[in-house]
């Protein structure tokens, strides 16, 4: 066995292990926490397939910034505990169909039939001048521009709609109007009042 697989194994074994304790974790951070350990795993396999770009893109927008952004929202929220094992208990039968019929199709996908080392053999060495950030630009710009596009139109619409359901006109809204805010004159803002000083026979 070469250190290579060794490495693999290791990295596998971390990464299976960091998803389960994810699952059964009792604390939403800690929860947070073994997903990082998960990404950072993840990202190390892919550095052992020359996917650079992939492994880094992945530390540095999700375990940099989308975790960080869980990290807070979980704090914020300040989750009652007992409600969410009551909400877990209620779904616990749901959850454990919905999972097996998930294990179920990913073995059916991504079996030995079609992910085997006979049908994907091991991915080919290149040289020290090989950049994989130039082959997938290359392959996402040209083989797979359309539906590059349409997730791009896709992500668009998305922003559209969810700035459009926060500004949604109401009643109680107010609004700031930018021509009154420069057309205003002193003499609507500014009231000059004349106050008598108390003389001195009522002190």
């Amino acid at each position: 066995m070469s250190s290579e697989q060794v490495i693999f194994y290791i990295l596998s074994f971390w990464f299976i292990a960091s998803s389960l304790a994810m699952i059964f974790a009792r604390n939403a951070a800690k929860a947070v926490l073994f997903l990082v350990l998960g990404f950072f795993s993840a990202a190390s396999i892919w550095i052992l397939l020359e996917a650079e770009f992939l492994a880094i893109t992945l530390i540095l927008v999700y375990v940099g910034a989308v975790m960080v952004l869980f990290l807070f929202v979980i704090k914020m929220l300040n989750i009652d505990k007992s409600t969410l094992r009551a909400k877990f208990a209620g779904y616990l039968p749901l959850g454990l169909i919905v999972t097996l019929i998930i294990i179920a199709e990913m073995t059916l996908v991504l079996g030995g039939a079609q992910f085997g080392l006979e049908v994907m053999p091991s991915p080919a060495k290149h040289g020290a001048d090989y950049s994989n950030i130039t082959v997938l630009a290359m392959q996402l710009y040209t083989t797979y521009v359309y539906p590059f596009e349409l997730a791009a139109v896709l992500l668009l619409i998305a922003i559209i709609a969810a700035i459009t359901l926060v500004h949604k006109k109401e009643i109680n809204r107010k609004k700031q109007s930018i021509s009154e805010q420069v057309n205003v004159s002193a003499k609507d803002r500014i009231r000059v009042v004349s106050i008598a000083s108390p003389s001195k026979e009522n002190k």
